[in-house]
């Protein structure tokens, strides 16, 4: 395991913190995730009111691999025993709005107070400082200031946004990444890091090419408007999505238009074989658009397939269950989960050729309370003082 005996405590809610953590934990990092005495909010919401064996959805996803504790960090036997989990960890996570974390007695100073090597990762919607510094961060929202919406849509239909919550995931994989590049400095040169992560330059991030291009490149502006079966504006044609005769869809790349032209035997597009592709991508991708429509899709299929195209079907999530590549790569794994099973989104790399195993998921609040509380030295009779007073949870004693 890459990331054994580093320990990290979580103290991280909704999808961003949560989902860093996952990575982390899936490489074998001992995640601890502190959780309120009500349960971490995503145990009690979920995406189409999802539930499986009990347990949500939204939690499922992104909670594989760590143990639970609840602890009430606004009573001060629980903030002891945070103090306490603080001092054996090497990783302290959080991502509550700028402010929170400091008024619980948690701030950089005080972490590094408890230990002066600690790694200490936020992540906050916009930045823990600046104009925006105190609003809600949320993906959504993030997708709208980002210009990603934009940028996803066009005049015909509007901005568009993602239909998930992609800002959010790559934010996680940024603030994994920046807790990863600590960990080495740490043991390179023994020091603590503050790493701090923004949901607004995580969106930011995702459009690094095209950002690049629209304020560095002195293009036309008005290319945004573009012909509504195109992918995006910095593209030429025929790069974007098609329908198809008996009205499936397929997503077609760059491609020689010669060979375009002769795998979909089409007239129009041989006239255009020698025309600038991205000058004049518009009516090029409306030529396209006409000779797909002409075909059904297993047919379209073959010629693609023959000629060697870069093309894909649009396939939706019953398809991707059962493609035969995601199959074989195992990303998407069945696990049991008290009486039902649920079929998570797995680690997405492989070390030495193998997928990282799914350990634990605490399918109940303070699942490990006990256990790590007696990791960090307190006695059975104190641990269950904790318990009584519900300044820690856990499920009730087994018999």
């Amino acid at each position: 395991m890459l990331l054994q005996d580093v320990r990290i405590v979580s103290f991280c809610h909704f999808l961003q913190g949560p989902a860093a953590a996952q990575y982390l934990a899936d490489m074998g990092a001992d995640v601890i995730k502190v959780e309120p005495i009500g349960g971490a909010y995503e145990r009690h919401w979920s995406g189409a009111k999802v539930e499986i064996g009990g347990v949500g959805g939204f939690f499922l996803a992104a909670n594989r691999n760590k143990r639970s504790i609840g602890l009430d960090l606004k009573n001060e036997d629980g903030r002891a025993a945070a103090r306490r989990l603080i001092a054996s960890a090497d990783v302290v996570m959080e991502n509550f709005r700028p402010g929170v974390f400091e008024r619980l007695g948690f701030g950089w100073d005080a972490l590094c107070a408890i230990k002066a090597d600690i790694i200490y990762a936020s992540a906050t919607g916009y930045g823990a400082t600046g104009p925006l510094a105190d609003e809600p961060g949320q993906d959504l929202l993030i997708q709208a200031r980002s210009g990603l919406m934009a940028v996803t849509g066009n005049p015909a239909r509007g901005p568009t946004p993602i239909g998930l919550a992609a800002v959010d995931q790559h934010g996680a994989a940024l603030l994994a990444l920046g807790i990863a590049g600590a960990l080495v400095r740490r043991l390179r040169e023994g020091a603590g890091t503050r790493v701090e992560a923004s949901l607004l330059n995580a969106g930011l991030d995702l459009q690094t090419e095209p950002l690049v291009n629209w304020l560095s490149g002195r293009m036309d502006r008005s290319r945004l408007a573009r012909q509504e079966n195109l992918a995006s504006w910095y593209h030429q044609a025929p790069y974007g999505v098609y329908r198809t005769s008996d009205d499936r869809w397929v997503a077609i790349s760059i491609n020689d238009a010669n060979a375009l032209a002769e795998t979909l035997d089409d007239a129009v597009l041989r006239a255009l074989i020698h025309v600038d592709t991205f000058d004049e991508r518009d009516p090029y991708a409306a030529a396209v658009a006409d000779a797909v429509r002409r075909y059904p899709f297993e047919d379209l299929a073959r010629r693609f397939d023959a000629r060697k195209l870069w093309w894909a079907p649009v396939q939706d999530y019953d398809d991707v269950a059962s493609d035969p590549q995601v199959a074989h790569n195992r990303i998407l794994e069945r696990v049991e989960v008290n009486d039902e099973t649920a079929t998570l989104v797995n680690h997405p790399n492989r070390y030495d050729g193998k997928v990282p195993p799914v350990r634990v998921i605490a399918t109940e609040i303070g699942q490990h309370s006990r256990e790590i509380l007696a990791e960090l030295g307190y006695e059975t009779a104190e641990i269950e003082r904790l318990i009584a007073t519900r300044a820690v949870a856990a499920p009730p004693s087994p018999r």
